[in-house]
Formats: structure tokens, C-alpha cells, sequence
């Protein structure tokens, strides 16, 4: 198919900056982009007749990573406040 129609995985790699050229970066374009990742995650590790936790394992380990990141500034802050 068109280029503009692959997914990221069958692009070569002298192709991606023409693949990435054709990319939609409007706000609707990235909203598009997130609706198809969370349709093809969850037809994938979630929505299977025999599927065991590995998705919401995946969900839940990606949730707990990123709320360390986000409070891990402030340790590292309140940290030095306490012994400098």
C-alpha cells in the first residue's frame, strides 16, 4: 500500500522521512494517532478470548513508571533541601 498507510514497524529506514513527512501533527491528527495505538493495544493484550494479565500488567507498570518520574523530581529536590 501508500506509505502514508504503513505502520511505523514496515517502514525502511530510508523511508522514514518521507513516511514522517506524511504524518498529521494537527491536533485532531494526534488525537487520531492515540485513538488507533489504544484500539490496536487492546484488541492485542486485552480484548483475546484466552488472554492471560500481560496487558493490564503492561497498563499498570507503565502507570506505576510514570508516576515515579513524575515524583521523583521532587525527591531529588526535597533531598538536597534537607542535606545542603
Amino acid at each position: 500500500g501508500p506509505l502514508s498507510e504503513r505502520p511505523l514497524m514496515q517502514v525502511r529506514l530510508g523511508e522514514l522521512h518521507t513516511w514522517i513527512s506524511t504524518c498529521d501533527f494537527s491536533p485532531q491528527g494526534l488525537l487520531g494517532a492515540a485513538q488507533k495505538a489504544w484500539n490496536s493495544y487492546y484488541a492485542k493484550y486485552i480484548n483475546v478470548r484466552r488472554g492471560g494479565h500481560t496487558g493490564i500488567s503492561m497498563l499498570l507498570a507503565g502507570y506505576c513508571l510514570l508516576s515515579y518520574s513524575w515524583n521523583y523530581q521532587h525527591f531529588k529536590r526535597h533531598r538536597w533541601r534537607k542535606y545542603h
